[in-house]
């Protein structure tokens, strides 16, 4: 792991770096010495490590809780590479949903080829991120909705370090072998009027989870609406479950 910039704000200190090909950014408490609990963000669809969502989560949960927290760029997303591969999944999805048709089959045909390189990415730099002083051998977590609900489910099935997770905004739509297989404590999140993703589907992938400790929140609104007082929630959840 390569660190390429360091600053501290407001008493969290933002460092960018590099796992081989994989870009990401670690947020610790400034000053931070010691082992703490490390969580996990994974951006939407289209965004990237430091979509202003991830940046205000990512800070509070740094400042306010006390963890580690790290974001990377998901297969094919902010700064890296695009194949002709992935080019010819979205294309099929956009011309799918400009045709008004159901986009559930193209969008788990793209989740399932990013989490085939996102998983074991994610993994490698849980490895490494652990190596660090300030962040140690203790628990982590994983915080991911819509695209990073999609590559997290897989990854909190397949990775015993990951003891807690806060999960959402999608489907069930190739995700119920592993939610089959997700046992840590979950909070779910979903929202009741998403244009995106059907209510019966989001339901499905809470049911489909074999957590017995998850809890699903439900709000008014849009896919993107998630109401602010759902990041105090996850704080809340993280902190019960990781220290």
């Amino acid at each position: 792991m390569r660190f390429t910039s360091t600053t501290s704000s407001d008493g969290v200190t933002e460092r960018s770096f590099t796992l081989g090909e994989i870009p990401g950014v670690l947020w610790t408490p400034q000053d931070a010495n010691g082992p703490r609990p490390l969580i996990l963000i994974g951006h939407g669809g289209g965004q990237h490590k430091k979509a202003p969502g991830v940046v205000a989560r990512a800070r509070r949960f740094a400042a306010e809780g006390g963890f580690a927290v790290a974001a990377i760029d998901a297969p094919h997303h902010g700064e890296r590479p695009k194949t002709e591969e992935f080019a010819r999944i979205t294309a099929g999805l956009r011309a799918g949903m400009a045709a008004g048709e159901d986009v559930s089959g193209h969008l788990a045909t793209m989740h399932t080829f990013l989490a085939g390189q996102a998983v074991p990415e994610w993994r490698a730099v849980l490895t490494a991120l652990r190596e660090l002083d300030a962040v140690g051998d203790g628990p982590a977590g994983y915080w991911g909705m819509s695209m990073g609900c999609a590559l997290g489910v897989p990854l909190v099935a397949a990775e015993p370090r990951i003891g807690a997770a806060v999960l959402g905004l999608l489907g069930a739509d190739g995700l119920a072998e592993s939610a089959a297989k997700v046992a840590v404590p979950v909070l779910f999140l979903l929202q009741w009027d998403d244009d995106r993703v059907p209510r019966d589907q989001g339901l499905a992938l809470f049911d489909a989870l074999a957590s017995s400790g998850k809890t699903l929140h439900a709000n008014p609104g849009g896919h993107g609406e998630i109401p602010e007082p759902e990041t105090g929630s996850a704080l809340r959840f993280f902190a019960r479950h990781l220290t």
